[in-house]
């Protein structure tokens, strides 16, 4: 047998790469009032695009605006479906040594931030965010394409979140 075998899938299936450690990591989830936060961005989107192509069927009297128009309800009807699975698709998990964090549905990504990587995190909340009682965090490091954020969260969470992670990140930085 050669070294190159793949190999053989538990009982369970084939490990996949975007889920690492199933049993060994506790995700936590975000929370479920991000979806009415993006739908209601995507309302005013729709609202926004839904004006400028009446005014433009008023204007010109063209058959091809109320084509339009169904094909702006058909992307947000659409958009609002994979809203609130992608809002589900969010996890974040805190490890000793690093922070996972996973979103998407058709490109899955998972993020893998070690603690002594990081240089500064961030928390935010704009107008919608406030409304509804969220806030995002975001972790900044040295490589720009490695940066990762969890939206979603409850301000004190949030809160906990920066304070052990920028704790975390200094603990760790102090080795190098």
């Amino acid at each position: 047998m050669s070294d190159d075998a793949a190999p053989a899938p538990n009982s369970a299936g084939p490990i996949s790469p975007l889920e690492p450690w199933p049993d060994t990591v506790q995700w936590q989830s975000i929370s479920t009032d991000l979806i009415w936060v993006e739908l209601l961005r995507l309302a005013i989107g729709v609202a926004f695009v839904s004006a400028v192509l009446g005014v433009s069927w008023v204007l010109t009297d063209s058959w091809t605006v109320p084509a339009a128009l169904g094909a702006v309800g058909l992307f947000a009807l659409w958009r609002a479906v994979t809203i609130v699975r992608a809002v589900r698709a969010w996890g974040y998990a805190e490890r000793e040594d690093d922070l996972l964090v996973r979103h998407g549905l058709l490109v899955r990504r998972l993020s893998i931030v070690p603690y002594s990587r990081m240089q500064f995190v961030d928390v935010s909340a704009g107008p919608l965010e406030r409304a509804f009682d969220l806030a995002t965090v975001q972790l900044h490091t040295a490589a720009a394409a490695s940066d990762a954020r969890v939206p979603g969260l409850r301000p004190a969470e949030a809160s906990r979140l920066r304070d052990r992670l920028t704790a975390l990140g200094e603990d760790r930085a102090e080795g190098l």
